[in-house]
């Protein structure tokens, strides 16, 4: 007997609903669940699943400190043979350090040429009293270098100043020449190598051609890492000379000058040269303790003597361009530069000029470099500056091919009226400028031999022109405007 139980049609219709809506749900259910799948495979496999993107990498490698050995006494070292060409590799550093190393070139201890340096100044073929001239004027460093260096920036400050498009052709030929005498271990000149390859460093720089230009490079590249070479050897003292030698301190300011200027662009533009940074920290340090104790610098650095202000100079911008690095703190080159600029106004004469040691009436010319201190270290406005340019205003003629035209002390007037601006640097730049340019040989260089104090050889007298024909954009003029 079976027992079956009938539902009313009202029961049925609601059983049917409930039925149809378990089957939507259900349904629903899935397709939320199988939803919720993919989109967890898809956070965690998709990113697997992109092709890899190719590129260069730099792997870091652990930088060893060189191992430098001072020696007790001057001995010959031993030179390696000079590295090929292709091996002067550029780093480029961003956020690592590239496997390969630039290397540091070895030289050789050359033995002091005793006619370099006669107790005045450069000694033969450097001017007798009076040592070589002074540098551009570290007043102002533009903060933005990629524009400071464009073209197109350089032409229009070129402008701005009084140059001309025939000034800057000049200096291109003249930075070609340069690159077409620099001897194979990245020097120049083979009597005085470390202060002539400053100088060239200097020109390049001037134009903005740093380790990473196209052209100059490797140039620039094998210059610097000739110096930072030396440096290492003498434990921070730059000179291809004797330590006794009465003119090493020339050398070594102009060196570390270049150093300085050197380390500030490859920081900016990402370029990283081994040690540098330690050399330029050593040779900084060597001139601030060389100081005597009147404020002057002098041969052997010695602690006494006054000041040869040929040889404070060079000091003076090499000190300028240390600061520029933030290797130093500010507070460090305070005292150094008050001692220094009070040496300057105590051998000032009363006509504004400031000549060799103590005596303004020997050697007047060089009172550009004196004004050129002041303004490069803010005091530009200072009485002692506006003398100094009132000087050279009434006083200095540009005649090519007689004393007047002595680049050794219109290198150090170019920087010092450009900076100072006005009428006065209208005049003095239509004094020098066509007449230099003209006066530049078809190879790319200037002779001057014979024309300034002293004889100055070809790749000095190339080196001051040239930097004299970037004094419209290489810096910056004293008061900061652009």
């Amino acid at each position: 007997m079976s027992i079956h139980a009938h539902l009313s049609e009202e029961a049925q219709a609601r059983l049917n609903a409930q039925k149809r809506n378990s089957t939507i749900s259900s349904i629903v259910i899935s397709a939320l669940v199988v939803a919720i799948i993919f989109l967890v495979l898809g956070i965690f496999l998709l990113p697997a699943l992109e092709p890899p993107v190719t590129g260069v990498t730099w792997v870091e490698r652990e930088k060893k400190e060189p191992k430098i050995e001072k020696p007790k006494v001057k001995t010959t070292l031993r030179q390696n043979p000079s590295p090929p060409a292709h091996a002067m590799t550029r780093v480029l550093v961003v956020n690592k350090i590239s496997l390969t190393a630039i290397p540091v070139l070895d030289t050789m201890a050359i033995t002091p040429s005793a006619e370099f340096g006669n107790s005045e100044g450069f000694g033969e073929g450097w001017g007798k009293g009076d040592g070589p001239g002074g540098d551009p004027g570290f007043k102002h460093i533009p903060d933005d270098y990629g524009k400071r260096c464009s073209k197109e920036d350089r032409l229009a400050r070129l402008r701005e100043m009084g140059g001309v498009i025939e000034g800057e052709a000049a200096v291109v030929k003249a930075l070609d020449w340069l690159q077409a005498t620099q001897n194979a271990d990245g020097s120049w000149d083979k009597q005085h190598p470390v202060a002539m390859t400053g100088f060239a460093i200097l020109v390049y720089l001037g134009h903005c051609e740093t380790p990473r230009s196209e052209k100059y490079g490797e140039t620039v590249l094998k210059a610097i890492t000739y110096l930072v070479s030396n440096g290492l050897k003498n434990d921070g003292r730059l000179t291809n000379k004797d330590l006794t030698s009465i003119q090493w301190v020339y050398d070594h300011g102009i060196a570390t000058y270049a150093l300085a200027e050197s380390y500030t662009f490859c920081k900016s533009h990402n370029v990283n040269i081994p040690d540098l940074d330690t050399v330029t920290k050593k040779a900084g340090d060597i001139i601030m303790q060389g100081q005597t104790d009147s404020g002057g610098w002098v041969y052997k650095f010695s602690s006494t003597g006054g000041g040869d202000n040929s040889v404070g100079f060079w000091q003076i911008q090499a000190l300028k361009a240390c600061k520029h690095t933030g290797l130093w703190t500010d507070r460090k080159f305070k005292k150094t530069i008050r001692k220094a600029l009070g040496w300057l106004e105590e051998v000032q004469g009363a006509d504004g000029a400031i000549g060799y040691r103590n005596n303004s009436a020997r050697s007047p010319g060089l009172t550009g470099g004196g004004v050129l201190a002041f303004q490069m270290w803010d005091e530009g406005r200072s009485k002692e500056a506006k003398k100094g340019i009132k000087w050279i205003s009434e006083n200095q003629t540009f005649e090519w091919g007689d004393a007047s035209a002595n680049l050794y002390y219109h290198y150090y007037h170019a920087q010092a009226m450009m900076n100072h601006g006005g009428k006065e640097w209208d005049e003095y730049n239509d004094l020098f400028r066509d007449k230099l340019i003209k006066a530049q040989n078809k190879d790319g260089s200037w002779s001057q031999a014979g024309i300034s104090h002293g004889p100055i050889n070809t790749h000095m007298s190339t080196c001051l022109a040239a930097l004299m024909l970037e004094v419209y954009y290489r810096f910056l003029p004293g008061t900061g405007s652009k």
